[in-house]
């Protein structure tokens, strides 16, 4: 199953690839705006930052903590092969860290996971039916699966959907997916 993941793994990268700058900052615009309506009535947030070519969440980061929400987000701990968390309130304190994922490091709030009501993850690809695939060391499904409590809300372009994502038992479903083109319930 590995070779079947890493193949779609690959393609939906390469579609996403194909997306222009122009295109990536609308769909991701669109997607954000669906978010902050999503999120809406949650007050911690935890939220993924996104690197070049992901959907772009500084802007959702910004008017989330704007609007008083307690937004948090996840550190990676590579040696670990966990995520640790910390709260933001500024997008200053940013700096590229692990595979280029801008963190909080020297600036960290540590924050709890049982106070997350809402997880926004990033994904490569997805199914209709909730399965994503990430970048394949499982950071968020370990995550995902110890604090099963949150709300979990996949986050990709539309173009990176595919018709079925092979889900192994230790495979943590989204409950949504959101894309340029709106919500995907998956509960």
């Amino acid at each position: 199953m590995s070779h079947i993941k890493q193949h779609l793994r690959e393609y939906a990268k390469d579609v996403r690839s194909m997306l222009s700058p122009a295109a990536a900052a609308r769909q991701s615009q669109a997607i954000c705006r669906t978010l902050l309506d999503l999120v809406d009535g949650y007050k911690t947030i935890m939220t993924y930052v996104s690197k070049r070519p992901e959907v772009e969440t500084r802007d959702l980061i910004a008017i989330l903590i704007e609007r008083g929400k307690r937004v948090v987000v996840p550190i990676i701990e590579r040696e670990t092969r966990s995520l640790r968390l910390s709260y933001i309130k500024d997008l200053s304190v940013l700096v590229p860290s692990t595979f280029g994922v801008p963190e909080p490091i020297g600036n960290e709030v540590p924050a709890s996971p049982t106070e997350i009501e809402v997880a926004i993850i990033p994904m490569i690809a997805f199914d209709s039916r909730g399965n994503r695939l990430g970048y394949g060391a499982g950071y968020y499904d370990r995550f995902l699966s110890q604090h099963s409590h949150m709300i979990r809300i996949g986050v990709a372009f539309s173009c990176q959907q595919a018709e079925h994502i092979p889900a192994d038992s230790n495979d943590v479903k989204m409950d949504y997916i959101v894309t340029e083109k709106g919500i995907i319930r998956c509960i």
